[in-house]
């Protein structure tokens, strides 16, 4: 058997579990939905620009571990944490306590998960891949 010095393995990337054309549409909603009311508060638009990458730090967690990486950019890419953020902010609101960096941490959070499902990134599977 001969090896080429030139021969290259496969690059690996990390697994998603495909999208299909619903949770693209809506993850397209959302973020738009997210960008206008963002901005509707006061908030600059290209914060949302500027803060997009922040959240894909949790992918770092692949560093450690196939397994730890897929299980923090899973807690990270869901829209469970931003809608907890917006419904605090609605209650310190109502409450008469204007805590507008949990709006902004949820509005770009929200902007976040929404252009990643539009684009087709879903979660990650914690197994990793059979390779053939």
């Amino acid at each position: 058997m001969t090896t080429s010095l030139t021969s290259v393995p496969p690059r690996r990337k990390a697994p998603a579990i495909p999208l299909g054309l619903m949770p693209r549409i809506e993850g397209g909603a959302i973020a738009a939905t997210a960008a206008v009311v963002f901005v509707s508060t006061g908030f600059a638009w290209w914060w949302l620009l500027v803060l997009f990458l922040v959240f894909d730090l949790s992918a770092l967690g692949y560093a450690w571990s196939h397994r730890a990486g897929a299980i923090s950019y899973n807690l990270v890419h869901n829209y469970t944490a931003p809608a907890v953020l917006a419904g605090t902010f609605g209650v310190l609101l109502i409450a008469g306590i204007a805590a507008w960096p949990v709006a902004f941490i949820a509005g770009c959070w929200f902007f976040h998960i929404g252009v990643d499902r539009a684009l087709g990134y879903g979660p990650r599977p914690a197994t990793e891949p059979i390779r053939r």
